[in-house]
């Protein structure tokens, strides 16, 4: 049996499915609240600011919290409890988008100051986000569910939101503005803390102590990981990949739309293309997914995702747009569930922890600075400029991949 897997649950009377109701209610009302924020925050910069490089900027401070939080939070969720660690998560990062638009609507906001409360605001998201799938397993054992169809229900929650999210918060930017759109994002973080608070069984919030000190846990993954070829080689060239696309949503389509359009709502709808196109895609790998070879879907959506980057500057339909972003979101919806897939049946279970935390701080190690080079990059060289670029970057990397002797094992049989 593959690791990750489980057995179905004992039928028994008496199930009780309210907490892990709520747990996935929460995880929605989050993961919307975030979809809020990645709209209305960069279009708050860039009304507020007028500067591409200062919007990059601000990327930055919400991509280096992930970096951080893969290397040292999982640990932290062993030993401090994933219901407690879910809650608080939830806390600080309302508190840090709730003062944006509070400081800046009375005594006003310097740049600095926004920069501090965007780190503040998403220092705890990756440590949140491994807290409650942390809860999953006993929260189904407790409804009398199958942990894959709960998993999958958490896991496709964030496309979910993605399609949903990302319209409403154009509408309501066009409605209220930017700023006020923060207030509404805060409370959302409120609403996913109040329900695992208050549905979550108190047994859950136990902590969960590690053997071993606290460093030596971090070097048995780091060791792990390095010693594992392919998933090192996946890590790094999820690090590549991230640096050249991570500035797509939070710069360069903030940027396009705002010279193209003129207002969020065409920006949301973008982003919700996308998210339709991740989920119808994620669907279809996880019914015929299988029959294909992995290689060759995972080489085959890093070569895709240059169309957007080659179709922007030419066009300015926003239907053309929305169309090329769906294509390119149905192509990569695969990446997410196989790359996980092969995590889970490469790392033993008693260092899952660890190193699906490294693994993902090396994936986003890049990211940030992508932010400040795509920022600086607009400024200096112009928008549509800096696109072309990208994109003949993104298919010289998916060359590499093709060269790359490392990711041939990812067609052979998993170890049992």
């Amino acid at each position: 049996m593959i690791a990750g897997g489980s057995a179905p649950p004992v039928a028994r009377a008496g199930a009780n499915r309210l907490p892990l109701y709520a747990l996935l209610a929460g995880n929605v009302v989050s993961l919307l609240g975030n979809m809020l924020t990645l709209v209305a925050l960069p279009w708050f910069v860039l009304q507020t600011t007028g500067s591409p490089a200062k919007t990059g900027l601000t990327g930055f401070f919400v991509a280096l919290p992930s970096f951080l939080a893969g290397v040292f939070g999982g640990p932290l969720v062993d030993r401090l409890g994933p219901k407690r660690v879910s809650v608080v998560a939830d806390l600080v990062s309302g508190l840090g988008i709730v003062l944006i638009p509070a400081l800046q609507q009375t005594v006003g906001l310097a740049f600095w100051q926004l920069l501090a409360l965007v780190f503040l605001g998403a220092a705890l998201d990756v440590p949140g986000l491994t807290a409650r799938r942390a809860l999953l397993p006993e929260l189904a054992a407790l409804a009398g569910v199958r942990l894959e169809r709960v998993n999958a229900l958490f896991e496709g929650a964030q496309y979910v939101a993605q399609l949903l999210g990302p319209p409403l918060a154009g509408l309501l930017i066009v409605a209220l503005g930017a700023s006020n759109v923060l207030w509404l994002d805060a409370a959302t973080f409120a609403v996913s803390a109040a329900l695992v608070a208050l549905a979550v069984p108190i047994a859950a919030m136990a902590p969960r102590p590690a053997p071993g000190r606290y460093r030596d846990e971090l070097l048995d993954g780091l060791r792990f990981l390095r010693g594992d070829r392919l998933l090192l080689a996946l890590a790094v060239g999820l690090s590549v990949t991230n640096f050249l696309g991570g500035p797509t949503f939070a710069v360069i389509l903030p940027v396009y739309v705002r010279e193209t359009f003129g207002e969020a709502t065409a920006l949301g709808l973008i982003l919700a293309a996308f998210g339709a196109g991740s989920l119808l895609g994620t669907l279809v790998y996880g019914a015929v997914g299988h029959r294909f070879p992995r290689r060759a879907i995972w080489i085959g959506a890093y070569a895709v995702a240059a169309l957007p980057l080659w179709t922007l500057p030419l066009t300015t339909s926003l239907p053309i747009i929305l169309a090329v972003y769906a294509f390119d979101a149905l192509i990569g919806g695969p990446l997410s569930p196989l790359g996980v897939t092969i995590r889970h049946e490469r790392i033993p279970a008693h260092l899952r922890g660890r190193v699906f935390g490294l693994f993902s701080a090396i994936a986003t190690a890049m990211s940030p600075l992508g932010m400040l080079a795509v920022g600086g990059a607009i400024e200096g060289f112009g928008l549509r400029p800096t696109m072309f670029a990208l994109g003949a970057a993104y298919l010289l990397v998916s060359a590499g991949m093709l060269l790359t002797p490392a990711l041939r094992e990812m067609d052979k049989p998993p170890a049992r």
